[in-house]
């Protein structure tokens, strides 16, 4: 039974009801005892929880956390293209969180890619806000159809990490709301959330911890949001203006210090009361949600093994073939050499305050291992180093000659990607591509699998058979991987953002990581860009190959014009034409072709 709220905020103290506004703990909202009013649990992360073993006054990414199944990242997820996966994913995480008592998950982030330098973008959907939208409906209603909360983060046009507690997003209104605001519209109005992270950065110059347009005008007032605004932690900067804003729960704790400026301003007349309980009911009304739900499932187990087996389809699902003459799938009885080692050091998940303990992590060779499977390695580089030498080189070398393929695993390593610092270019570790440029003048039947949290240059494409670009893959990456190699798994997925040429293609390449980022593209990201100038990229938005063929025939349309408002149904048939079964996803694009404004 839901408390009354008017009654309880009638009751609390003016200190009381400060004090709700802040965390006591780096992860737990105050309580208030002697009225009853519970405190509730957040934890990190989209891709798996990350609940700290002991508590501290701000989270601390090194600190020691209760293991749990790490999922492939958003990047990954999103690359599926499928609604149902990120619905089953989020329920999974929820039962999870329901097992290590987290009553609200900080997680998913739907920003839009709007670089492909951003060092958070393994986190983020997409670089399309509507397929960013999608997927972030079906994870946050598969989370909350077990009684969790999400934080539908970070809001809003959170698009880098280069200063990003003082920079400030210059954007158009146009852009505004059709790129950076649209997946969290159609997140809040269809999923609704329970709560939304506000974001470090300043929109138009006003931070977004105390930027009124954008939690009360839009999010409530235009969008109908009823839930809480936790801002990010640390991202306050006027909690008294934060307050008037709409931001209600302040993380993590401020050991009172902003507690008392909300009642110092109170008493001042510089705050009016009667706003500071709007935030307070807004607070109270999800505690005791999240509360009651996760009473009604006291002691509930989650099925791990379940779990591992979702994270192992759902990083395949999320793989993407981005090239293959034929060398892929591999013969299982065919003499391979594996050389890289990253095949070794799993890159599961990127780094920052997502990163969570693994139950189990297996790469490539564990699993390799496993199975029994016959085959030579040679670690070529050296994964914390980034460097090689020669007799790492010459090691790599020899252990491709006379085979019938080489696996080489090529990336992103963690010093490359992070939360709060931005890539600088698109370019590999330079003694990776060096092994490789060696191991080719051995044998030219290689085939890389691509790892890392964003795009990279690909400029060797030409002289390697296959990509098989895996982004980050949660813990049962070496399963997947291996599935997908040698054919158990046919790879459907498709890039859900735009691999360019060069970095310097980008069109915010010289407007991107100041501490004033002007959009001067302004609706133009993307392939919406790329398209519109005619540029050529690596590898486009939505490409994917697959190891089997599709035939698209009979296009229909209910119609052949669209107004405002108005539906259109296309229909038309696909027919695998290929020798093994495959998944197809399939690709519909709208434009205005009369349009009055620039499209």
């Amino acid at each position: 039974m839901q408390p009354d709220c008017e009654k309880l905020i009638k009751e609390l103290t003016l200190e009381e009801k400060a004090a709700l506004c802040s965390g006591i703990t780096s992860w737990q909202t105050t309580p208030i005892k002697r009225l009853g009013i519970p405190s509730i649990y957040l934890s990190d992360g989209p891709h798996g929880v990350r609940r700290e073993k002991q508590l501290s006054g701000f989270g601390n990414v090194f600190a020691e956390a209760y293991p749990a199944t790490c999922f492939p990242p958003a990047v990954t997820l999103a690359s599926s293209w499928n609604r149902g996966l990120a619905r089953a994913v989020g329920q999974a995480l929820a039962e999870e969180c329901l097992e290590l008592k987290v009553e609200v998950l900080l997680g998913p982030g739907v920003n839009i890619k709007r670089s492909p330098l951003c060092g958070r973008n393994f986190e983020y959907m997409s670089e399309d806000p509507f397929l960013a939208g999608e997927m972030a409906v079906e994870y946050i209603e598969g989370v909350q159809s077990e009684g969790v909360g999400v934080s539908l983060k970070h809001f809003a046009a959170n698009s880098q990490e280069f200063r990003r507690m003082t920079s400030s997003s210059e954007i158009d209104e146009r852009a505004l709301r059709e790129i950076y605001l649209s997946a969290f519209e159609r997140a809040v109005k269809r999923a609704k959330p329970y709560t939304v992270m506000c974001s470090y950065n300043r929109v138009n110059g006003t931070y977004a911890a105390e930027n009124k347009r954008l939690l009360k005008d839009i999010l409530r007032d235009e969008w109908g949001f009823d839930g809480m605004v936790v801002s990010d932690w640390g991202a306050v900067t006027d909690r008294v203006e934060g307050i008037r804003a709409g931001m209600n729960l302040q993380m993590p704790t401020a050991n009172g210090v902003t507690d008392r400026e909300i009642v110092k301003a109170v008493k001042e007349g510089k705050l009016d009361e009667a706003v500071l309980d709007e935030r307070v009911r807004e607070l109270i009304d999800v505690i005791f949600k999240c509360h009651r739900n996760k009473q009604a499932k006291k002691g509930y187990k989650a099925d791990f093994e379940a779990h591992r087996k979702l994270a192992r389809h759902a990083a395949a699902e999320g793989a993407v073939l981005l090239k293959n003459d034929g060398i892929l799938p591999l013969d299982k009885s065919a003499n391979i050499a594996v050389v890289g080692e990253l095949a070794k050091k799993l890159r599961s998940q990127g780094s920052g305050s997502s990163r969570l303990s693994p139950l189990k992590e297996t790469s490539f060779i564990d699993y390799l291992d496993e199975i029994g499977a016959d085959y030579v390695y040679a670690k070529g580089y050296d994964c914390l180093t980034d460097e090689t030498d020669d007799r790492l080189i010459n090691e790599a070398a020899e252990s491709v000659k006379g085979k019938d393929a080489v696996v080489f695993f090529l990336g992103l390593t963690d010093a490359f990607e992070s939360e709060a610092f931005d890539r600088k270019d698109l370019f590999l570790p330079r003694a990776q591509l060096k092994v490789l440029a060696e191991v080719l003048r051995y044998n030219l039947n290689v085939a890389v699998v691509l790892t890392g949290g964003s795009p990279s240059d690909t400029s060797y494409s030409d002289k390697v058979r296959a990509i098989l670009n895996v982004y980050l893959t949660g813990e049962a990456g070496g399963e997947a991987v291996y599935d997908l190699l040698f054919g158990d798994v046919n790879p459907s997925g498709k890039l859900a953002e735009t691999f360019p040429l060069k970095v310097e293609d980008n069109p915010m390449y010289k407007f991107f990581d100041n501490e004033i980022a002007e959009y001067r593209e302004s609706v133009f990201v993307g392939y919406r860009y790329y398209e519109t100038a005619g540029k050529a990229v690596a590898f486009p938005f939505g490409h994917g190959l697959s190891y089997t063929s599709f035939e698209y025939s009979e296009l229909q349309t209910d119609g052949n014009k669209l107004s405002e408002g108005e539906g259109l149904k296309v229909a038309f048939n696909v027919t695998n034409t290929g020798d093994r079964a495959g998944a197809e996803v399939v690709q519909v694009y709208v434009k205005d072709t009369e349009s009055t404004i620039f499209v």
